[in-house]
């Protein structure tokens, strides 16, 4: 439920506004112009989350598909990301959104033709043959998709262009749309994974890993292909126990010709984001780990020890069966 809906007038027939309206619960609904004119525009408290969210409908304008940053995925083609919305109903603590937003109130644009047209537009360029089509960059892409609808039109489009691929980033367990689409081969579900115990102690109001992993097994068994995110790694003791027992359940309900790619990485954050961790969750055992300024200026694990934690979890994904081949470290040096 949500306290208030603000809608841009221009979106109050587009029919992705109208499915959500039909779906969701609220106390208030506002017509507005401009989203950009209130929206974030006062300081907001990442926690205030907990006690209520208000949620914008409204035409995202300006650039929808941006170019993702080197090692951003797998592969050598070209990565961009497109924009459907801003923020998540989740609460994770590392979760950089907490720092580069100035609230957590939710926007999901309804403009979906026109993210489409961008995406077909830059497909034609001949550098980007192959690209890569990301969701789930500023929210999570699945979490949810049954009140926003706009997955059908994704999967229509990208089944009519083989030559490109779409990856939904997740860590819902909202599956009942995809299970109602025929998967192809050019599109991939990825879960975001960690062991249990980090499951438990930093993915606040998050699916448990293991109903992620029940997730997995009825997506595989319906034929999808599957990302699987072991990002951001975190030590805790036992750390390469609590990762082998979680790629182990993995292994036995994801064979290697159902994995697109495993992505490995490990908590950064900017200092901006940093700080806004500290301030949120200052007993959390994540603000009391030893950090440094890294390569490219976000606080991370000094190179030693990254190097460990990420060949650990690769060393475990291999013993398990999993192709090299498909397993990268996400935003790492060289």
């Amino acid at each position: 439920m949500f306290k208030k809906v603000f809608i841009e007038e221009s979106e109050i027939n587009n029919i992705y506004a109208k499915h959500i309206l039909s779906k969701i619960k609220f106390e208030e609904i506002i017509e507005i112009d401009r989203y950009e004119d209130i929206w974030g525009k006062v300081k907001k408290p990442y926690l205030q989350k907990r006690e209520n969210l208000n949620l914008f409908i409204a035409k995202k304008k300006g650039q929808l598909v941006k170019e993702a940053p080197s090692a951003y995925g797998h592969g050598s083609e070209k990565h961009f990301y497109y924009i459907h919305a801003y923020n998540c109903i989740y609460e994770c603590q590392y979760c950089y959104l907490q720092g580069y937003f100035s609230t957590p109130d939710l926007v999901y644009f309804t403009n979906h033709e026109e993210i489409l047209d961008e995406i077909k537009n830059l497909s034609k360029i001949p550098e980007n043959k192959g690209a890569w089509f990301h969701a789930g960059e500023y929210s999570d892409s699945l979490s949810l998709s049954h009140i926003t609808n706009e997955l059908p039109l994704y999967f229509d489009f990208f089944r009519k262009n083989p030559g490109i691929n779409l990856e939904l980033r997740t860590k819902s367990v909202n599956t009942t749309l995809l299970l109602n689409e025929t998967p192809t081969d050019n599109i991939f579900i990825s879960f975001t994974l960690s062991s249990e115990k980090s499951g438990k102690n930093f993915d606040l109001k998050c699916p448990s890993v293991k109903a992620r992993l029940n997730a997995i097994d009825k997506l595989v068994k319906h034929g999808y292909k599957i990302g699987i995110h072991f990002d951001p790694i975190i030590y805790q003791d036992n750390f390469i126990e609590q990762y082998k027992e979680v790629i182990k359940m993995l292994s036995n309900i994801l064979p290697d010709k159902h994995l697109g790619y495993i992505s490995l990485g490990v908590v950064r954050y900017t200092k901006d984001v940093y700080r806004e961790v500290e301030k949120n969750y200052p007993d959390s055992t994540i603000v009391s780990q030893d950090y440094i300024k890294s390569f490219d200026g976000k606080v991370r694990y000094n190179l030693a020890m990254r190097m460990w934690l990420l060949n650990s979890v690769k060393s475990l994904c291999l013993n398990s069966g999993y192709s090299d081949s498909k397993i990268y470290l996400c935003m790492e040096e060289n």
